[in-house]
């Protein structure tokens, strides 16, 4: 089975549903999670939903990409694929198999701060996915030749989803001028001479070391209570031992003195695009009260189609194909708020970025009136509502922010937080990260074919 990484556009867009989750007393709730902790030490989450007899089962280790030594590049990522091996009780492959066998499907994915794995199925199968997940949180078995073949399988990955493509490579690029001296400027994947140099004993050292009970987090979300679930979880991860895991250390950012522009041309573009990352700060990192503020201006200036930008250079100018921000500050490390555009046929880049420092200054100056602020908040506690209705999203939503230490109370109160963010609470944040040079201006241009 092929594993999936969480790219960054994923990442923001996961981060929209993790913010659908964070802290203080709680009137409104969004999804009404129990949770326990089993003696061991593992955090276990029930998420009733019993429209369909169905069960979604994660189970989130924290560690991820950021986590990863000097020169190890990829080794979380690699250890995701590898965890498909087997163990002597459930040989290579045959997880997948099983799980597909009794009508259900799953995967695994890894992020900078977290690597989850996951299954949706008949909710009478759970016991069967919670034997076998359980099993390979402590007996893995890396056969020498697979794990050389699985390494060649993420070598033609890499190739296939960035090296094949000239904006993955861009932004991987972007990335690594983004963040100086942070681990968020490695790629997830790694890069490709790491990723060759990764061995079965990395791949095990690094499965010793962060894969425990008492650093994982299990969510179950569908047709389940905690009464259910917990005799279960006891059952099935109760039984396995909790062992010392060491703190996750992770570098500060130097102070950032000049912006940074990077532009990139291919033969394989078809067609200019232009974008600005900003650092901004996180639930963990920098200023921690502007997140939520952070999170309703990414929505004023660029949320959708009644958006500054896009009603700006879009619709009104016509200078502008598309427009948008996008911002992730649900994460350890420092967050980022990002604006993209493509012109329109007959607009250079040039002008685009012009007419957008315009809008933004504009902004910068001016400010946002209530009603877009309004606006925008009505619009992301919609969002709220709508994510209850996936038998995924719950699931993905609560183990993610548990697995960068948010808590339920912080996820459940999130409607009260977002409606408590003031006008002036939007333009406090706008003037803190969009006046600094904590920024990367990334341009993508067609390259004629020699």
């Amino acid at each position: 089975m092929r594993s999936r990484m969480i790219p960054e556009r994923m990442m923001l867009a996961l981060a929209v549903l993790c913010v659908v989750m964070t802290g203080g007393t709680v009137d409104a709730k969004v999804y009404e999670p129990e949770s326990v902790t089993l003696a061991n030490g593992m955090q276990v989450v029930a998420i009733t939903d019993r429209r369909v007899p169905v069960v979604t089962h994660m189970v989130w280790y924290k560690v991820g990409g950021a986590d990863e030594a000097p020169g190890e590049t990829g080794l979380a990522h690699f250890l995701e694929h590898l965890l498909f091996k087997g163990t002597e009780k459930v040989p290579s492959g045959q997880f997948s198999r099983t799980v597909s066998r009794n009508g259900g499907d799953g995967n695994a994915f890894t992020g900078y701060d977290y690597t989850a794995y996951f299954q949706t199925i008949a909710s009478d199968k759970l016991p069967l996915v919670m034997e076998m997940e359980a099993d390979r949180m402590v007996n893995l078995t890396l056969d020498p030749d697979e794990v050389a073949s699985e390494r060649e399988v993420v070598l033609e990955e890499r190739r296939s989803r960035i090296d094949n493509n000239p904006g993955s490579l861009l932004s991987e690029r972007t990335n690594a001028a983004l963040y100086l001296n942070y681990p968020y400027r490695r790629p997830l994947i790694g890069w490709a001479h790491e990723i060759k140099a990764l061995t079965r004993e990395n791949a095990l050292a690094f499965y010793r070391k962060w894969y425990a009970p008492n650093n994982a987090v299990l969510v179950v979300a569908g047709d389940i209570t905690m009464d259910e679930l917990k005799p279960l979880a006891e059952k099935y991860y109760g039984v396995i031992p909790a062992r010392a895991v060491p703190d996750r250390k992770r570098p500060l950012e130097p102070e950032q003195i000049s912006a940074r522009r990077i532009e990139f041309s291919h033969p394989q573009v078809g067609q200019v695009s232009w974008s600005r990352r900003y650092q901004a700060p996180s639930r963990f990192y920098g200023e921690s009260d502007q997140v939520m503020p952070l999170d309703v201006l990414a929505e004023v200036i660029g949320g959708g189609a009644t958006s500054r930008l896009y009603r700006s250079l879009v619709i009104d100018r016509k200078i502008a194909l598309s427009a948008g921000t996008s911002y992730s500050g649900s994460s350890i490390g420092p967050g980022t708020f990002s604006f993209y555009a493509v012109p329109t046929e007959g607009t250079s880049v040039e002008a685009l970025e012009a007419a957008f420092e315009a809008e933004l200054a504009a902004i910068l100056r001016d400010g946002v009136d209530a009603r877009e602020v309004a606006r925008a908040v009505k619009s992301m506690k919609a969002s709220a509502v709508y994510a209850r209705d996936s038998v995924t999203a719950p699931a993905h939503a609560v183990g993610q922010a548990l697995a960068i230490g948010r808590t339920i109370e912080e996820i459940e109160s999130w409607p009260d937080q977002v409606g408590a963010v003031t006008q002036e609470q939007v333009m406090q944040a706008a003037r803190a990260i969009l006046n600094t040079p904590a920024h990367v201006t990334s341009i993508l241009r067609p390259k004629p074919a020699s």
